[in-house]
């Protein structure tokens, strides 16, 4: 049976969870950083099940610990060199010197477990594995092309190894249109039907013609070696898992660039990169997996449908990497280019660590419940909106964000949340990090509250039209941290006024380049921007700041006397009944 999905975060304690986070939070996820528990399949084990509430259900660490573990064992790469078993490849036939191997014609079937050095030239053929035991073929400038199936199938075997010698270069090429159809039929030019290794120093070249380059119905760990792969379908799958964990891999695809497909198990499904350099060129996704995709090393350079600068269909899923579950990053680096999301999960996103780069064509970063930054950074470069999840909590890190529409938008995707005057419970905490949003539509969006309680924001938000640098549908409380938010007047909302930490909003006539500062009644400066558009209205909130204290904002001379925690110029509370009208007498809202 395949997996039926199901939200089972209960809206109470995903909001407690979030608000209760605080500053410089551990970046394993424990403590008050904790993240909502996952949805899983149905029929998960009890730790991945949603109804897990442990502090690191979403760390990397976590995951790797719940999920099926790796076969791959370091001794899978050791053989006694003298008691290899050479094989011959040599156009249409081949030859041997040894036990355990069989020739019909251009097919070599290796049938007893051993260790087997493969040369030569297959010019219409296949090597297949049917054994028991464990078998390790060393691949030593070995060429293999099939006209009618995969170049090497692995029928059965304990497990299989392929092992690249040191500079050898191997090739293994597919047929063109070979039928694929049947239940459990072989569709890749490297095909395992067991576990399966491919390490050592040498090269590996695999094209697929028919469907995909390397792929296995159980678990597939790449240890070293440089392999590209190039595929009319996917370029590398294992159904249980996929595990890199060192060399080089280049994929070229025309579906999913790396993917885990088993639909059946919570444990398995998923993708983890922990060592490596990874280049996908995908026209479906680049990285997918059922359940979780983990990376906690390496670097990681995708592009999926093209790029962001093309428009994703709505027949194919173009997006960067792809999560049932959970995608959780640890450390390493991700360059992302996608015409869909960048980086997308059914249910959480976990950021602890790491560089990442990202492109969208959609969001940069989008969870159907939350998504949590605990450190690394995080840069948007493009995006239609740059953060989207019911709940998006920012506890440390660095994030930069770049979107055409809303920089962040805690939403719960649901009908009432199109409504522009909808309240859900929706939060958007922000209690670490450095932010930066530069946005087109509004700056902070959330239909539910907006918290800030730590960290330095700063909003970079629209210079006009029906958007403001901030957008709540609900309450705006700041507790701590420091806060400055620019962008259009007509829908411009300020914070609550009850915010324990003081906050002063004025009209201004900014462009480009011009400095904002605030100062006390005695003069003093306090707060000093520099605005990178131009704005109308601002908004600066700093523990300098005391409610119902009188400031002057400043802006290339122009001086304004304010009220701290007090509307002005027509500036509007949350969810705009607390505060001003926008133009025309209208409520301003959402």
């Amino acid at each position: 049976m395949k997996i039926s999905w199901k939200k089972t975060i209960a809206g109470l304690a995903v909001t407690a969870c979030l608000v209760g986070c605080t500053a410089g939070a551990d970046r394993t996820g424990a403590g008050t950083s904790a993240p909502p528990a996952s949805s899983a399949p149905a029929g998960a084990a009890a730790g991945n099940a949603a109804t897990t509430t442990g502090g690191e259900q979403a760390t990397a660490s976590s995951l790797i610990a719940n999920n099926k573990g790796s076969h791959y064992d370091e001794t899978d790469t050791e053989y006694d060199e003298s008691a290899v078993v050479a094989v011959t490849l040599s156009g249409t036939s081949a030859s041997s010197n040894g036990d355990g191997v069989t020739v019909d014609g251009g097919t070599v079937t290796i049938t007893r477990a051993g260790s087997y050095r493969i040369t030569g030239k297959l010019s219409d053929g296949r090597v297949v594995v049917n054994s028991t035991g464990d078998v390790r073929l060393i691949l030593d400038d070995a060429e293999i092309t099939s006209s009618s199936g995969p170049a090497l199938i692995v029928e059965a075997a304990d497990e299989s190894t392929i092992l690249l010698a040191d500079g050898s270069t191997n090739r293994l090429a597919d047929g063109s249109g070979y039928d694929t159809s049947a239940d459990g039929a072989a569709n890749a030019a490297l095909y395992s039907k067991d576990d399966l290794t491919i390490s050592g120093s040498g090269a590996l070249e695999v094209t697929g013609n028919t469907a995909d380059g390397i792929a296995s119905t159980d678990g597939l760990v790449i240890d070293s070696g440089t392999i590209t792969v190039t595929a009319a379908d996917d370029g590398i799958r294992g159904k249980d898992y996929l595990i890199v964990q060192g060399g080089t891999v280049v994929v070229t695809s025309g579906g999913d660039g790396l993917k885990a497909d088993n639909e059946e198990d919570a444990t398995r499904g998923y993708v983890e990169i922990d060592d490596g350099t990874i280049t996908v060129d995908a026209d479906g996704d680049g990285v997918t997996a059922v359940t979780d995709v983990i990376q906690t090393g390496g670097a990681v350079d995708v592009t999926a449908g093209s790029g962001s600068g093309t428009t994703s269909s709505d027949d194919t899923s173009t997006k960067g990497v792809k999560a049932g579950v959970a995608v959780s990053i640890a450390d390493g680096s991700a360059t992302i280019d996608a015409g869909d999301d960048a980086l997308h999960s059914d249910d959480v996103i976990q950021i602890d660590g790491g560089a990442l780069t990202l492109a969208s064509g959609d969001d940069g970063v989008h969870a159907d419940n939350a998504l949590m930054v605990n450190g690394g950074t995080v840069t948007v470069t493009t995006s239609n909106e740059g953060f989207e999840a019911n709940d998006i909590t920012i506890n440390d890190g660095t994030v930069d964000v770049t979107s055409s529409d809303d920089g962040m938008n805690a939403s719960d995707g649901s009908d009432a949340a199109q409504d522009p005057m909808a309240t859900t419970d929706s939060t958007l905490t922000i209690a670490g990090g450095t932010v930066t949003v530069t946005a087109d539509g509004d700056g902070l969006d959330s239909n539910g509250a907006i918290l800030i309680s730590g960290g330095n924001t700063v909003v970079n938000g629209p210079s006009g039209g029906d958007n403001g640098a901030l957008d709540t549908g609900n309450s705006l409380q700041i507790t701590g941290g420091t806060l400055f938010a620019a962008g259009s007047q007509g829908m411009a909302e300020s914070p609550d006024a009850d915010s324990p930490q003081g906050w002063v909003q004025a009209s201004v006539n900014g462009t480009v380049g011009s400095v904002v500062t605030v100062s006390d009644e005695s003069g003093t400066e306090i707060a000093r921007y520099t605005l990178v558009k131009a704005a109308q209205n601002v908004i600066v909130s700093s523990p300098d700041i005391i409610s119902g204290a009188s400031y002057t904002v400043s802006v290339d001379g122009t001086s304004t006397n304010v009220t701290a925690n007090q509307s002005s110029g027509g500036a509007m509370g949350p969810g705009g009944d607390r505060g001003g009208m926008g133009p025309g007498g209208a409520p301003s809202g959402r």
